[in-house]
């Protein structure tokens, strides 16, 4: 059961840190990433013995952050691979860590765009020698991967979930 339950709370770590990582380098989070995060909290949250209770007030918390992702992508502010992994995280994270994850992702997302401004203002001699991907990333008007934060986020407010503290709990 203990290495059970091991495996099934590093799935969300896992899959953010995928998430963030394709979108550095294609600019996309591919839908499988949301969908397994989506699917794999339901038996994670089983095997932390999280109340029923508190599912759904995490099922709600992950509705209210797609319906926030999907009116901030309509403004153009995010991109819908964003939205969807923002809410997939908010899902697991629940009401105690999404307040955390949206501070972090605000922070390390507002941090890591001055640091792509600057990189694209002072590096553009070596976008020639850079692999694609970076080529993409130090484009002086191109679009940023928010997926970056929202997984360095994810990361940084998940050990003070409920589901962490509800399985910290069961030992």
């Amino acid at each position: 059961m203990d290495a059970a339950i091991l495996i099934a709370l590093g799935a969300m770590p896992a899959l953010v840190i995928a998430g963030g990582l394709h979108d550095l380098l294609t600019m996309k989070i591919p839908n499988w990433i949301s969908l397994a995060l989506a699917l794999l909290f339901f038996p994670t949250a089983l095997l932390a013995g999280l109340r029923p209770e508190a599912v759904a007030i995490h099922v709600g918390i992950g509705l209210a952050a797609l319906f926030v992702g999907a009116g901030m992508f309509a403004l153009r502010w995010i991109g819908g691979g964003d939205a969807k992994l923002m809410a997939a995280t908010c899902l697991w994270l629940g009401l105690s860590g999404s307040g955390v994850f949206l501070l972090w992702t605000g922070v390390v997302g507002g941090l890591f765009c001055l640091f792509l401004m600057t990189a694209r203002q002072h590096l553009q001699m070596v976008t020639p020698y850079a692999p694609g991907w970076a080529v993409r990333l130090l484009e002086p008007k191109g679009d940023i991967p928010y997926g970056v934060a929202i997984a360095i986020g994810a990361l940084l407010a998940f050990p003070g979930a409920d589901l962490m503290q509800s399985f910290a709990l069961t030992q």
